[in-house]
């Protein structure tokens, strides 16, 4: 059973910044995709951001480009979600994901989420 354990969300106001952080065993990280996803009330879950198991490789949504940075420690087996100029519409609770095939949505496994409620 894959365990991701998330920590770092909160309330900030409009243009603060936040860090989100999603730790897991090393037998994961090591061969996994970590991903970002999130859930707005009345919304569906939506693609965020991911990185490769080698940490070369990084992929964004279009809404949250130039804006949240994705990176990966590799000593700590734990990825993060810098969110910078936050706008109230990034307001969701945050899930972290892992996945051994980019996009198989059908073999990611789940964090519990973590809120992120941003202010105007």
């Amino acid at each position: 059973q894959v365990q991701l354990v998330e920590s770092g969300g909160g309330l900030v106001q409009a243009g603060g910044s936040l860090r989100l952080s999603c730790a897991t065993s090393e037998r994961i990280f090591s061969t996994h995709y970590m991903g970002w996803f999130r859930q707005a009330p009345g919304k569906e879950r939506e693609f965020v951001a991911a990185i490769s198991w080698s940490g070369g490789s990084t992929y964004y949504a279009d809404s949250v480009k130039g804006r949240f940075t994705i990176s990966r420690d590799n000593a700590k087996n734990t990825v993060y979600l810098q969110m910078n100029s936050l706008k109230p519409e990034d307001t969701a609770v945050y899930s972290c994901a892992a996945e051994p095939l980019l996009g198989r949505g059908d073999l990611r496994s789940w964090g519990q989420g973590t809120q992120v409620t941003v202010s105007s």
